[in-house]
């Protein structure tokens, strides 16, 4: 009988670990069903780029796992059941009424990712933008595109998202007023080279920055903050934050008080040892003892990690023991700007940075090279498929009672 392992999500953790087990186990010996809701990979480190105009190139999911041995099922997860080991979906994009069904699984890897957070504050729901998805991206690409000459927009969040958001949007459309809102100081965590590189190119696209202004509600033509303020917005960006997919929060896997799954340092699930999460769902320690930050950069060791410790598990091999850790970070500025900020194992800006046209050009192929290794699924390392000799822990069995 093959061994099920069911994928849940298909960014670039789940199409990553998807691949990857596929390249790693015997095409007869197991059974990899990639459940995904929509058709299309969605390149999410891009959606800043959507949002202003540029087209992305598709990537039907049915071309890209064509051969592989991986069956991909469009469909939308509605539950999980750890304890009985099945998953509730119901298929997308077949014909007549969607229909509930149930997958059973032996191993499941949970990557359904997160989406944006409102963090409870007025308005936003109703008013905001965001850019989490590529629905919530081309929303915004038709509003930006309705936006005359001189009218305002407000990028709330000056994380990684923010910058690049309102830098693509301010060097599209020059002609908006384009302001960035940030709780703290303009890239505050970074080291002082990189905040004087992003000072100096938010002043020449002319993006006015607000700085400890916590944006405490949002209204159709403006944003209040904590100390009363108003500052004009005919669009507002929401970019402050992500909230995890709430499913797994429903289930009785050990989850943080936000709904991340707990892990240990192979991905596997603390409470149930037949479940691996992955991405932004997932809380993994990194250096430091330190939780790894919802990002791709994260996102993609952890998808190594996983597939290959259920390889190893399932076909007696040796554990991975690769530690993840940070080495930059990697920040868009518009087309021709970037930043490159140089960190510790543990996420800490150090001196060094690349700053200008050739950091620009090193993001771009840090992107191109993301989404290459999903588009490839088989294909990189050199394919060695091992044999499924043993049967992991079984849910509620001692964690680590399966080498």
């Amino acid at each position: 009988m093959q061994h099920r392992i069911v994928v849940l999500g298909a960014g670039y953790t789940g199409a990553i670990a998807a691949g990857r087990l596929a390249r790693r186990l015997h095409r007869a010996d197991v059974a990899i069903t990639l459940v995904n809701a929509e058709p299309d990979f969605v390149e999410r480190v891009r959606m800043h780029q959507l949002a202003t105009g540029q087209d992305l190139r598709p990537r039907p999911f049915s071309e890209m796992f064509a051969g592989t041995g991986v069956e991909v099922r469009p469909a939308v997860v509605s539950g999980v059941d750890v304890d009985r080991r099945t998953v509730a979906v119901v298929d997308a994009n077949g014909p007549g009424e969607p229909q509930a069904q149930e997958l059973e699984y032996d191993t499941l890897v949970y990557a359904l990712g997160s989406g944006w957070n409102d963090q409870g504050v007025p308005g936003v729901a109703e008013h905001a933008h965001q850019i989490a998805g590529r629905p919530g991206a081309l929303r915004l690409r038709e509003r930006l595109a309705r936006l005359e000459a001189g009218e305002s927009v407000v990028v709330v969040g000056g994380g990684l998202t923010g910058l690049e958001a309102a830098t693509e949007i301010a060097e599209a459309r020059p002609d908006l007023d384009v302001a960035l809102a940030a709780r703290g100081e303009l890239g505050d965590w970074l080291s002082p080279k990189g905040r004087r590189h992003l000072r100096k190119v938010f002043d020449k696209l002319g993006i006015t920055v607000h700085e400890h202004a916590s944006v405490t509600a949002v209204e159709a033509d403006r944003v209040t903050t904590a100390d009363g303020g108003t500052i004009p917005a005919a669009v507002t960006l929401w970019t402050t934050g992500f909230a995890v997919h709430p499913i797994a929060k429903a289930t009785t896997l050990d989850v943080t008080d936000t709904g991340r799954i707990v892990v240990d340092g192979t991905m596997r699930s603390i409470s149930h040892p037949d479940v691996y999460a992955i991405g932004d769902a997932a809380l993994a320690m990194g250096p430091g003892d330190k939780p790894l930050r919802m990002s791709c950069a994260s996102g993609t060791p952890m998808a190594w990690q996983a597939a290959d410790a259920i390889a190893a598990r399932l076909t007696g091999g040796k554990l991975p023991n690769a530690p993840l850790r940070y080495f930059n970070q990697c920040i868009s500025l518009g087309r021709r700007e970037g930043l490159i900020q140089y960190v510790t194992a543990d996420d800490r800006a150090v001196r060094a940075a690349l700053t200008g046209r050739l950091a620009a050009v090193y993001k771009e192929l840090v992107c191109k090279g993301a989404v290459w290794g999903v588009a490839n699924p088989t294909l990189g390392l050199p394919t060695r498929r091992r044999h499924v000799v043993r049967q992991p822990a079984r849910a509620g069995s001692p964690v680590g009672t399966a080498s």
